[in-house]
């Protein structure tokens, strides 16, 4: 069974109203099938908008990683070439062993020692606006809070960890499927600025390790086998990548979300210990990460479609966490929903391995803005979100408090 080709495509992915509210379209084009054949981006492929057809895709091997940018692209060969390296664009078993290697060191035991340093990062962060009735979460509480963390974690010298945030901005464009030749010139020339700084943090962990991520994973060994050098730097600058889009988009997403659900913040605000159950809401509902791309490396049949060997295939993560034959009342907000088994960091071998530390920081920063002011509103109802179709991101959130 295929979905015909020539069927009246549903919607646009580059029209305001879907980067305003992506989620009727999703509605829509899983009612003319969870596995829809069609040409909403710039080639033909498939999009997954069910659940369990998500699901049975993400964890089939057959269904290959591939890098954002096209292997014959010579103008962006820096960064092609990184990622290409990086264990997000990796099939098996290089992946299986990149994980292996960096998921020794990158553990959550880790992540829970960094819970005081978040605490007081947050803290300091909220009491710079103390005495201030307004505040942009994006810019001025969640991009600083996910800069400063990730370059703690990774060994960045403090007084450089600044630097990081127009970093992630420009890179995580090269990777959207919005990119345009201004991103990837971007992109590529940050790329080599990145390699450049992480180059010379690498030569002095070698010479001198510290207890951060760059030392353990220079010494990390696993049955006689390391990262290689371009390996550490593509690891590296992953992580400046990811360490900022999902936990910047999470957070923002997560006070929108509350600020619009007045009821749900007040109960969590009475019930703390709602919290966690709080954030994976939070993901579901508005998930940072709303699409994954795969590419078949055989025929293979899905759920009663048949996908061709070669075929794009687009996973709508956002789509498949609002699937009502999986999750009850899909469009309705609720921090007390369990079991919630959402897909908005992934599944299968690939699993966002920064997942603990996403949930740590917005658990804590959620819980520290609630204590910290009462009365706490948008500012304005029309927001702007970033035209981005591959993540659930805005472009600022300005807030109003007492």
């Amino acid at each position: 069974m295929t979905t015909d080709l020539n069927q009246t495509i549903p919607f646009s992915f580059t029209s305001p109203e879907f980067f305003k509210n992506p989620y009727p379209f999703y509605d829509k084009l899983r009612s003319i099938h969870p596995i829809y054949w069609g040409n909403l981006l710039k080639y033909p492929g498939w999009y997954v908008t069910g659940y369990e057809e998500a699901i049975a895709i993400l964890k089939d091997t057959r269904f290959k990683n591939r890098i954002p940018l096209p292997q014959t692209s010579k103008k962006y060969e820096r960064l092609k070439n990184t990622q290409n390296d990086m264990m997000l664009f990796k099939n098996q078993p290089d992946h299986k062993r990149l994980r292996l290697l960096v998921s020794n060191v990158f553990t959550p035991r880790m992540v829970e020692h960094l819970r005081p340093y978040i605490q007081e990062t947050v803290n300091d962060l909220l009491q710079q606006f103390q005495n201030k009735k307004t505040m942009d979460v994006v810019s001025d509480l969640a991009f600083p809070l996910a800069s400063l963390i990730i370059a703690k974690i990774i060994g960045v010298p403090q007084e450089e960890r600044y630097q990081f945030r127009e970093w992630a901005a420009s890179l995580i464009q090269t990777i959207d499927f919005t990119r345009s030749r201004k991103a990837l010139d971007n992109g590529n020339a940050i790329t080599i600025i990145l390699r450049d700084y992480f180059k010379e943090l690498i030569k002095r962990r070698k010479h001198s390790p510290e207890e951060d991520l760059v030392s353990l994973l220079i010494k990390e060994e696993q049955q006689g086998d390391r990262l290689t050098d371009e390996e550490l730097l593509a690891t590296c600058i992953l992580l400046v990548i990811a360490g900022h889009e999902t936990t910047v988009n999470l957070i923002s997403n997560s006070i929108l979300t509350l600020l619009k659900h007045p009821h749900q913040l007040m109960d969590l605000k009475e019930k703390p210990l709602l919290i966690e159950g709080a954030v994976e809401e939070f993901l579901r509902y508005e998930s940072p990460t709303q699409m994954t791309a795969r590419i078949a490396s055989e025929d293979i049949e899905i759920h009663q479609t048949t996908i061709k060997k070669g075929d794009q295939v687009y996973i709508l993560l956002g789509a498949a966490n609002r699937d009502p034959n999986k999750f009850h009342d899909p469009h309705l907000f609720d921090i007390t929903r369990n079991p919630n088994p959402h897909l908005a960091f992934g599944y299968g071998t690939h699993f966002c391995l920064g997942a603990p530390l996403a949930r740590l920081e917005t658990q804590i920063t959620i819980k520290s803005l609630l204590v910290w002011k009462d009365n706490l509103q948008l500012a304005a109802p029309d927001l702007q979100w970033r035209k981005m179709i591959g993540f659930r991101s805005l472009n600022e959130l300005q807030i109003i408090f007492d």
